[in-house]
Protein backbone atom coordinates (compact mmCIF):
# COMPACT_ATOMS: atom_id res chain seq x y z
CA UNK A 1 0.00 0.00 0.00
CA UNK A 2 1.47 3.25 -0.64
CA UNK A 3 2.11 5.73 2.12
CA UNK A 4 0.72 9.46 1.66
CA UNK A 5 1.09 12.17 3.52
CA UNK A 6 -0.76 15.15 3.92
CA UNK A 7 0.06 17.64 1.61
CA UNK A 8 1.92 15.36 -0.85
CA UNK A 9 1.28 15.88 -3.90
CA UNK A 10 0.24 12.33 -6.43
CA UNK A 11 -0.52 12.16 -9.93
CA UNK A 12 -4.25 10.50 -9.51
CA UNK A 13 -6.33 8.59 -11.96
CA UNK A 14 -9.62 10.23 -11.49
CA UNK A 15 -11.98 8.49 -14.14
CA UNK A 16 -14.61 7.25 -13.74
CA UNK A 17 -16.18 10.70 -12.80
CA UNK A 18 -19.74 12.28 -13.61
CA UNK A 19 -20.88 15.44 -14.82
CA UNK A 20 -19.00 18.05 -13.39
CA UNK A 21 -16.66 16.49 -11.59
CA UNK A 22 -12.80 16.92 -12.75
CA UNK A 23 -11.96 13.93 -14.81
CA UNK A 24 -8.36 12.22 -16.27
CA UNK A 25 -4.99 11.53 -14.41
CA UNK A 26 -4.11 15.29 -12.66
CA UNK A 27 -2.37 15.72 -9.70
CA UNK A 28 -3.78 16.05 -6.87
CA UNK A 29 -3.12 17.05 -3.40
CA UNK A 30 -3.63 15.17 0.14
CA UNK A 31 -5.13 16.82 2.31
CA UNK A 32 -6.60 14.22 4.78
CA UNK A 33 -4.77 13.91 8.04
CA UNK A 34 -2.14 11.40 8.56
CA UNK A 35 -3.18 9.65 10.79
CA UNK A 36 -6.12 8.38 8.35
CA UNK A 37 -3.12 8.05 5.66
CA UNK A 38 -1.57 5.94 8.00
CA UNK A 39 -4.25 3.65 8.66
CA UNK A 40 -7.12 3.05 5.97
CA UNK A 41 -6.81 1.71 2.18
CA UNK A 42 -8.66 5.71 1.54
CA UNK A 43 -7.12 9.03 1.12
CA UNK A 44 -8.71 12.64 0.88
CA UNK A 45 -7.52 14.90 -2.42
CA UNK A 46 -8.07 17.97 -3.50
CA UNK A 47 -7.59 17.89 -7.30
CA UNK A 48 -5.61 20.48 -9.04
CA UNK A 49 -5.61 21.98 -12.56
CA UNK A 50 -4.26 24.55 -14.85
CA UNK A 51 -7.27 26.37 -15.24
CA UNK A 52 -7.53 29.39 -13.07
CA UNK A 53 -10.77 30.69 -11.35
CA UNK A 54 -11.25 33.34 -8.88
CA UNK A 55 -13.40 30.92 -6.76
CA UNK A 56 -12.74 31.46 -2.96
CA UNK A 57 -12.35 28.06 -2.66
CA UNK A 58 -10.03 27.86 -5.29
CA UNK A 59 -6.33 28.10 -4.26
CA UNK A 60 -3.31 29.50 -6.31
CA UNK A 61 -0.52 27.65 -6.74
CA UNK A 62 2.90 27.25 -8.89
CA UNK A 63 3.95 23.72 -9.19
CA UNK A 64 6.23 21.98 -11.41
CA UNK A 65 7.20 25.12 -12.93
CA UNK A 66 3.39 25.41 -13.73
CA UNK A 67 0.49 27.62 -12.51
CA UNK A 68 -2.37 26.51 -11.51
CA UNK A 69 -5.19 25.95 -8.98
CA UNK A 70 -5.70 23.53 -6.16
CA UNK A 71 -9.47 23.25 -6.48
CA UNK A 72 -11.44 22.61 -2.72
CA UNK A 73 -14.69 22.70 -4.08
CA UNK A 74 -13.80 19.25 -5.26
CA UNK A 75 -12.23 17.36 -2.86
CA UNK A 76 -13.21 13.38 -2.67
CA UNK A 77 -12.07 9.96 -1.17
CA UNK A 78 -10.11 7.85 -3.35
CA UNK A 79 -8.73 4.30 -3.04
CA UNK A 80 -4.58 4.21 -3.13
CA UNK A 81 -5.03 2.12 -6.00
CA UNK A 82 -6.09 4.78 -7.83
CA UNK A 83 -2.47 6.83 -7.19
CA UNK A 84 -0.12 6.59 -10.35
CA UNK A 85 2.99 7.87 -8.44
CA UNK A 86 4.28 10.75 -6.10
CA UNK A 87 4.97 14.14 -8.31
CA UNK A 88 6.66 15.90 -4.52
CA UNK A 89 4.98 17.65 -1.61
CA UNK A 90 3.08 21.60 -1.71
CA UNK A 91 5.32 24.30 0.36
CA UNK A 92 4.76 25.24 3.50
CA UNK A 93 2.48 28.48 3.11
CA UNK A 94 0.16 27.31 0.77
CA UNK A 95 -0.50 24.41 3.02
CA UNK A 96 -1.07 26.89 5.86
CA UNK A 97 -3.70 28.58 3.48
CA UNK A 98 -5.41 25.16 2.37
CA UNK A 99 -5.78 24.56 5.90
CA UNK A 100 -7.39 28.00 6.45
CA UNK A 101 -9.78 27.92 3.28
CA UNK A 102 -10.83 24.03 4.35
CA UNK A 103 -11.40 25.49 8.45
CA UNK A 104 -13.78 28.06 6.67
CA UNK A 105 -15.38 25.82 4.20
CA UNK A 106 -16.15 22.97 7.51
CA UNK A 107 -16.04 25.63 10.31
Amino acid sequence: MVTAARFDIFLISLDPTMESQIQKTRPCLVVSPNEMNRHIKTIIIAPMTSTIKEYPTRIPVKFDGKEGSIVLDQIRTIDKSRIVKKLGTLDRDTATLVLNILGKMFG
